[in-house]
Formats: structure tokens, sequence, C-alpha cells
């Protein structure tokens, strides 16, 4: 499907059929990267315990670069996509290749001020001995990922846009084979240990960045970067930053929230922390589904509202809502009845860590629709370009709901570890309250596109 024939069916199509299509890949994609982190764990465990809490240690400083990156990516598929829904191609081209020249410079620079901070933070994340070595090592190699990083960013940006998951997931599964065929190479055969595991991620994470962004330069249907616009330009850049700085400050305030919510989990001792960690892990691949709908919505949210279709955004929004609620329903009950014999899986000889762990799983099945409600109101928000909302979710969930929770159930009931289970249901249910509040003010059916600031 060509890019006018994809641009046909999001703006006129079954919606069913347009957000199925849409989110399939990015579904699969989420899935490939889940096993690509599996099979690179498993890699580097084969190299000690040390090594990897290494890797454990340093992992929410990466998530929390890469948050920046994923704003920018934000901001440009809701431009974009508002762009091409309004028949102003030239704008999105512009658009795409401002976004472009900044995440060089802004890449580049952060890669460098990381490599050279990368003892201080280090250490003031709590790392010794061989712990630090290994760590400084791992993470001053990945920090020359952030360039590619970015550019794949916003080649997935700029893609999604126009309404093209499959191009960016077959590349990105490219990467993560050629990343599973190098990491026991340059860990083993070379003899590099942990530097081989990230000089691995580093250049399979490059090689295909720079193919895309060269096929971005190369091609001319469409919306492709131009050479005669690399040179930064502010109102366009403006744009870019008023809507991705508050995508890039939720995702951020997430990532910091969960390290904060690990520190609550540990007090109720190691049992918890192994509990919560198993459950996430499963819970993170039932959520695929309502993950990719929830992408893919931003797309179709954001061409309906460029083409002036209200009607069909709030279509779109009712209809993942439906395909979510189901996806979730069917992921609850299997979760719910298999939950001790998925847990099993990764407990063998420690019963309070499976009692724990299959309570949460149970806990967590009855409330995996509110998850879907949570993944299709942050999507609708991104897409129209009032990220602004979906900060407020991304933060209030965490900081303003779950964390004060799990505190006040410490000091005042007997819950003990169940207290965190039943504030993580509570703060999912009360955000999306929220959300529904926001939805049906109607405030993000406004049209974020200023073409005239670009004309």
């Amino acid at each position: 499907m060509n890019y006018k024939e994809k641009q046909k069916l999001i703006l006129e199509g079954n919606m069913s059929r347009v957000i199925l299509t849409l989110a399939a890949p990015i579904m699969f994609n989420n899935l490939v990267q889940t096993l690509y982190n599996l099979a690179d764990t498993y890699w580097v465990s084969k190299l000690g315990t040390l090594e990897m809490a290494s890797i454990t240690l340093v992992f929410p400083v990466i998530f929390l670069t890469l948050s920046v990156g994923t704003g920018i990516n934000v901001a440009g598929t809701a431009l974009i996509s508002q762009y091409i829904g309004s028949n102003g191609e030239k704008d999105a081209t512009r658009v795409a290749t401002q976004m472009f020249s900044f995440s060089v410079i802004l890449s580049i620079i952060l890669g460098i001020i990381g490599y050279f901070s990368t003892p201080y933070i280090v250490k003031a994340m709590g790392g010794n001995g061989d712990v630090f070595t290994y760590s400084t090592e791992y993470l001053s190699i990945m920090f020359w990922e952030i360039p590619g990083m970015f550019l794949f960013l916003v080649y997935t940006s700029i893609k999604q846009g126009q309404g093209d998951t499959v191009t960016p997931m077959v590349l990105n599964v490219m990467g993560v084979i050629l990343n599973i065929i190098l990491d026991p190479i340059f860990i083993f055969t070379f003899g590099m240990g942990i530097r081989g595991a990230a000089i691995a991620t580093v250049l399979s994470r490059m090689i295909f960045a720079l193919y895309a962004i060269y096929t971005l330069f190369a091609q001319k249907n469409g919306i492709y970067l131009d050479k005669n616009n690399l040179g930064l330009d502010r109102k366009t850049l403006g744009e870019i930053i008023s809507i991705g700085l508050p995508a890039s400050l939720g995702q951020s305030a997430a990532a910091f929230g969960f390290v904060i919510l690990n520190g609550f989990v540990i007090s109720y001792g190691a049992d918890t922390l192994a509990a919560f960690g198993i459950g996430n892990r499963i819970n993170s691949l039932i959520l695929m589904p309502v993950m990719g709908i929830g992408n893919a919505l931003a797309t179709i949210i954001g061409q309906n509202l460029g083409a002036n279709k209200k009607d069909r955004t709030t279509l779109a929004f009712k209809t993942s809502m439906r395909l979510s609620t189901i996806f979730m329903i069917i992921g609850g009950i299997i979760l719910f009845i298999a939950s001790p014999n998925i847990v099993s899986i990764f407990v063998k000889n420690d019963p309070e860590v499976f009692r724990q762990g299959t309570e949460y799983l149970k806990l967590i099945s009855a409330s995996l629709p509110l998850m879907g409600f949570f993944q299709v109101f942050v999507g609708t928000f991104q897409g129209s370009g009032h990220t602004i909302y979906a900060m407020m979710m991304d933060m209030g969930r965490l900081w303003g709901i779950r964390i004060p929770m799990i505190m006040l159930f410490k000091k005042y009931t007997h819950w003990g570890s169940s207290g965190v289970w039943y504030a993580m249901v509570l703060s999912n249910g009360l955000i999306c309250i929220f959300g529904l509040i926001v939805y049906l003010s109607g405030k993000w059916q406004k049209q974020i596109i200023k073409k005239k600031a670009l004309a």
C-alpha cells in the first residue's frame, strides 16, 4: 500500500481495519524488542552476576535519555500527520527536516556530555567496586548509541505520521537480529565482555539508523528530508519543542517515578520486589496489543484532525476503546486462570515469591481494561498534539496518585505488600477518570498546525 493509498484508508476506511492495520506491525515490533531484551539479558548473564547487576543499575539512565528523543518523536508524528491530513505535504517535509537537524545536534551534545559524565553518574547511583567498573564501561559506550537512537526515532516518526508502521518495524527487526548475532561474537569470541555487549548494540542501531535516514534523503515521494532546508528554523523548532517537551517531561517523570516506586516496593522485602519484577514482565507482554493501538491511534487522530474530520477522530477513539477492551478482557481471563502456572515458570523454590506474584497477577488481570483505556487516552492526546494532557496522565498516575497511595496504605493499613497492588489498580482507574474528563471537554480536537507560520 503506497503513501496515498494509506492516507485514503486512514481518512476514509473502515475504522477497525485502519486501527488494526497500523497497530499490528507496532505490536510485532514490541514483541521482537522484548524478545531481544531477553536474549541480551541471557548473553550478559553468562558473564556473571556483577555484569548483570551493572547493566540493571544504569538502565534507568538510558531510559531517561531515550525519553528526550521520544518527545521529539511524539511531536513529529502529531505535526506531520496533521499536515498530511490537511494536504500540507511541503509543510510536513519541512517539519521532518527540522526534526532531523535538531535531533542530530541534540543527540551529539547529549552523547558527549553523557560520555564524560559517566563515572560521576554511576557513582551517584551507588555503583562501587567491580559494579562501578563494569557500569562505567557499559554506559560510556552506550552514550554513543544516542545519535543512532534519535535518528531512528525521527525516521519512525516521519513514517508513522504517514501511516507507515511496517517499514520501521522491518528495519528495527533487522537491527535486533543483527544485535543478537553480534552479541556473542563481541562478548565471547572477541573477549570484550560487557563492553562487547554495548558495542554490538551501538553498531546494530547505527547501521540501520543511517540506512533509514539515507532512504529519506533519496526518496522524493511522500514525506522526505530536504537537504535545502537543513538549517535550523526558529519557528518550526518552536512548534516541535512546544509539543515535544511535555511528552519528554512526562516520559522522564514516569521513568524516574518507577525508580522511586521500586524503592517503596523493596521496603516490603526482596520477595515483594521479585514478585513485582516478574509481574511487570508478564504484564508488558499482555499490554502489547493496546500499546500498539495507542501508537497507531496517534497517527489516525493526527491525520483526521488535519483534515477537519472531527467525527472520525471521535470514531477512532471509540473504536480503539472497544478493541482495547476486548483484547484486555481476553488477556485478563487468560492471565487470571493461568497466573499460578505462569509464575511457576519464573519461580521454582520460593513459595513466598510465588504467592505474591500470583496475587499480583490475579489482581492486575481484573484491571487490565483500565490499562487499555490509559493507552488509548495517551495515544489520543499525543496524536492531537495536546501532549500536556498526556504528560499530566503520565506524571499524575505515578507522582500524584500511586506513590502517595502506597505511602498511605503502608502507614495506615495492615495490607502489607498487597497495598502496592491496590495502589496500582486504583491509580490506573483514577487517572482514566481524568482522561475521560479531558476527552469529553473536546479541547483535544483543536488543530495544532500553523501553516502560515511555516509558509
